[in-house]
């Protein structure tokens, strides 16, 4: 209960930081909505890279920069009349019961997947008949983190495969369809039968408890450290890559995948 006592103290405290600067900083007396928004985004990425690198130190500076942009919205929003930060906090509160019947009231489930479900239908009974399933879904999300949502919104509305070792057909399905337009050339129709693949491709993942984003991120990090490999390599060896044979460049990406594998193994 002391713990509890101090993060609030804590948090009373960031309340009244952000409360002086915005009376007294020039840079933050002139923040709106709009110029925030941006660093806002930007500061969510950050975190999202401490969490990949597992830099625990750095997730916490990380959080540290959201929750300031969290109560400096709530400030703006106070100063012209609308809502303030204690508003903001029983809003989640009274949300997150009303979501967990499970915890907070008399319904019984087996498992994270019921809770799942019963999330989306009583995210649709708040919304009122009229809301439908995928409008919650943010418009300018990325893309393949926009499929995997669509995906997981219709699946807590019943919408998914019964076999989730069913969802293979439909990868090779799609993929033998991409195959076809890519032997025709019609750079329109291949297009929207890679669209089809990679939305398969990102259900396939979903199914198997694998966050599709995550795994690609990963690649790109693994490919960047591996080439930067070869770079360095070439740069000892008094090459430029654009010089080097492509077996030259390979040899040294194969070593560079060695040296990964006795990390790991370390």
């Amino acid at each position: 209960m002391n713990h509890l006592k101090e993060k609030k103290e804590a948090f009373a405290e960031l309340l009244e930081v952000i409360e002086t600067l915005r009376k007294q900083c020039p840079w933050d007396k002139k923040q709106t909505f709009e110029s925030l928004r941006s660093l806002t985004i930007e500061e969510v990425y950050e975190l999202g890279d401490a969490i990949l690198e597992k830099d625990l130190p750095e997730v916490k500076k990380e959080l540290g920069d959201l929750m300031m942009h969290m109560v400096f919205y709530a400030s703006l929003a106070e100063e012209q009349g609308d809502f303030d930060m204690a508003d903001v906090l029983r809003g989640i509160c009274e949300k997150l019961r009303y979501r967990h019947p499970h915890i907070y009231g008399d319904v019984r489930v087996k498992d994270e997947k019921d809770v799942l479900q019963n999330w989306e239908q009583l995210k649709l009974k708040e919304k009122g008949r009229k809301h439908k399933v995928l409008e919650g879904v943010p418009v300018s999300l990325p893309a393949l983190v926009k499929a995997y949502r669509i995906q997981d919104k219709v699946r807590g509305a019943g919408f998914d495969w019964k076999k989730k070792e069913d969802v293979w057909d439909k990868v090779k399905e799609e993929l033998g369809e991409f195959e076809a337009e890519l032997r025709k050339g019609d750079t329109e129709k291949m297009e929207t039968e890679l669209g089809d693949f990679l939305f398969a491709v990102i259900n396939a993942a979903r199914l198997y408890g694998i966050n599709p984003e995550n795994a690609l991120e990963k690649t790109n990090h693994k490919f960047i450290n591996r080439f930067a490999y070869v770079e360095e390599k070439a740069g000892i060896a008094g090459k430029k890559l654009n010089e080097m044979e492509l077996e030259e460049m390979e040899a040294y990406w194969e070593e560079a995948k060695r040296l990964e594998e006795k990390e790991q193994e370390l």
